[in-house]
């Protein structure tokens, strides 16, 4: 074995360890039927490939096909590879590397936004400076009654881990995220 490699149970010990893990958001455009995301998810799976985030819908209705957004992270060797893989699954019409696009394109990240429904519980003075702090986040108070509150929250990742963070003293009981949307900037579709 090269000495460069190191076996580690996953895939990813075939890259080499001068390459450093990279975080990709990749768009695959799909016939919308019953078993496409398990194939999709058994070629992340199945070959030790994690996933961060994961998000499918429905976006040509006429055309019955569906948009997958998933964020992973690896190796630039491990990446390609990944899209390869997934460009080979049927019924995929096709894989867009969001982020190398945007890169392309002179952008630093396509454009991610993400949305969360956080629930906090608390009363007296960590009940205001829940609200407080919601205002603001921009979080919106979806429901409410004398014990708690749920906040919907949309934005970057980074802005929804913060908001996270920020209520757990506060009396935070419970997270639901959707995963990220992301499209590239432009006129151009993917």
């Amino acid at each position: 074995m090269n000495a460069q490699l190191k076996p580690t149970g996953s895939a990813y010990f075939i890259a080499a360890e001068t390459e450093k893990d990279e975080k990709r958001t990749l768009a695959v455009l799909v016939d919308n039927e019953p078993g496409v995301l398990a194939r999709v998810i058994g070629l992340f799976s199945g070959r030790g490939y994690n996933i961060d985030s994961l998000t499918v819908s429905e976006t040509e209705h006429e055309r019955h096909l569906s948009r997958i957004t998933i964020v992973t992270r690896g190796t630039p060797h491990v990446l390609e590879q990944i899209k390869h893989q997934l460009a080979r699954i049927v019924p995929v019409h096709r894989v867009v590397d969001l982020t190398l696009a945007a890169i392309e394109r002179g952008h630093e990240r396509p454009l991610e936004r993400e949305l969360a429904l956080v629930k906090v519980s608390g009363k007296g003075e960590d009940r205001v400076e829940a609200l407080r702090l919601a205002d603001a986040f921009r979080a919106q108070v979806i429901d409410a009654n004398t014990e708690h509150f749920i906040f919907e929250i949309t934005g970057r990742v980074s802005k929804i881990e913060q908001f996270i963070a920020i209520m757990k003293p506060l009396g935070l009981v419970e997270v639901c995220r959707t995963g990220v949307a992301a499209m590239n900037r432009g006129p151009e579709g993917m």
